[in-house]
């Protein structure tokens, strides 16, 4: 941790303990008796005061009992101070951030408008190495309302994540029915330029259960003050019975990030693999530059430009270049609703000009806090004008692509850090050319890591 980011970090932990912020229990609440605790005599009060000692002494084991026997009372403000000292003793008596996280979010889940618990909460996302999430909860925290000296340090903690974590990553497993595994065709016939032929079956759409995997592990190195060198490793998969259809990405990333003023910004570049029915599909070399800047206190704007060599190893004429901008601005409108939009554009030159293509696009995004659940719901729409017609086919390639999903994800069930996902997708691309145009509709029922 750098000695920017220790004061700052010590700052936001003395605002979440302000008396404007605390999470006080009433003396007449404290005092009644839940049946767990009249067994043993105990009051609240007398067991958050047995549980503080407890923990104060260094016995987390008895503390983390006596906590969670007190969350579990039937008053909702005994069992939110019970799981804010267990969070607080979680993550600064014994480094537990990812478990003081859960139980700073089963508040939320049941108090969304506590400012001080999304600190908290942005904090240990920071401990975590999840740079976004504790972004995301700042914002929340800043929708809720925050005192004026406390908005002052919770701005300067922000521009001092530094401190995340040097190593971590996260997973998604799921079980995926889809009615175009393939995003195929479902027309009978393809129109050339010699005439209409028919198209075999097992090139048209093919529905199938699938399992869906993700996963993306990082690791940090310290090169300054304001300064790291990041390496990721991202994986992706989709894998059917029939193996002809797998479609597998990995790529390689690494660079350096750059904390400048209240501004990010990150170089990197590697390479990026693709198979596609167990066979290599192509390889590509991209850099690209990421500048992240705050455009108010519940608001975020990012900007991204990358580009590429790619190398199709089924189609010499499909290599190419490829260069892409986009721009995305997210805001927290409350503490339980937010809202995100996107425009993006790219440019690709392949060897054959009928493979180039203009693609421009813009998509949309809210989330919404329900209790224990998370929705989130998404549309895009994108237009792509090739340079020519491919020789084989009468028109140009001029297609319109409309996309939505709706996801929830259910903490309910959660286990561990780990909880349920369900996710539903709609996809429509209309284009003058049978093969490209085709409808799909799939789902997710699987299991993501919440934090």
């Amino acid at each position: 941790m750098t000695c920017v980011a220790r004061p700052a970090l010590r700052a936001l932990r003395a605002c979440c303990l302000a008396g404007a912020l605390l999470l006080p229990v009433s003396a007449a609440r404290a005092q009644e008796r839940p049946a767990s605790a009249a067994v043993v005599g105990l009051s609240p009060a007398e067991l958050f005061d047995f549980a503080d000692q407890a923990r104060d002494a260094g016995d987390f084991v008895t503390a983390e009992a006596a906590y969670r026997a007190l969350a579990r009372h039937r008053d909702v403000e005994i069992r939110t101070e019970a799981r804010f000292r267990l969070g607080r003793m979680l993550a600064d008596g014994q480094r537990k951030y990812r478990e003081a996280a859960i139980e700073f979010r089963r508040i939320l889940d049941e108090k969304p408008d506590l400012p001080a618990v999304r600190l908290e909460l942005a904090r240990m996302h920071a401990q975590l190495g999840n740079l976004r999430a504790a972004e995301r909860e700042f914002r929340a925290a800043s929708a809720a309302g925050l005192p004026p000296e406390v908005e002052q340090i919770v701005r300067f903690y922000a521009n001092a994540l530094s401190s995340r974590k040097p190593f971590g990553g996260s997973i998604e497993i799921a079980l995926a029915p889809d009615s175009n595994i393939n995003r195929a065709t479902r027309a009978d016939s393809l129109g050339t330029v010699i005439g209409n032929f028919a198209i075999n079956e097992d090139a048209k759409a093919r529905s199938g259960l699938g399992l869906n995997l993700r996963g993306q592990t990082y690791y940090r190195h310290r090169l300054g003050a304001r300064t790291d060198l990041l390496a990721r490793l991202s994986a992706s998969g989709n894998l059917y019975r029939d193996a002809a259809f797998n479609d597998i990405i990995v790529s390689a990333q690494f660079g350096p990030e750059y904390a400048i003023g209240t501004d990010r910004v990150a170089l990197s570049m590697g390479p990026v693999w693709r198979w596609y029915g167990q066979q290599p599909f192509s390889t590509a070399w991209s850099a690209g530059a990421t500048w992240q800047h705050p455009t108010g206190k519940r608001s975020q704007l990012r900007a991204e430009g990358t580009v590429a060599r790619i190398d199709n190893k089924f189609n010499d004429l499909q290599d190419s270049r490829s260069f892409s901008l986009s721009a995305a601005l997210d805001r927290a409108l409350t503490p339980k609703f937010g809202a995100g939009l996107q425009i993006q554009a790219t440019r690709e030159t392949a060897r054959d000009p009928g493979y180039s293509n203009v693609t421009a696009g813009v998509s949309a995004y809210l989330f919404r806090e329900i209790g224990r659940t998370t929705l989130v719901a998404s549309a895009g729409y994108s237009r792509l004008e090739a340079d020519r017609r491919l020789s084989l086919f009468p028109r140009r390639r001029a297609e319109d692509r409309y996309s939505a999903s709706l996801a929830a994800t259910l903490r309910t069930l959660q286990v561990g850090s780990f909880a349920p996902l369900v996710r539903l997708r709609w996809e429509r691309n209309v284009s003058p050319v049978e093969i490209y145009d085709y409808r799909r509709v799939a789902a997710e029922f699987g299991v993501t890591s919440a934090f």
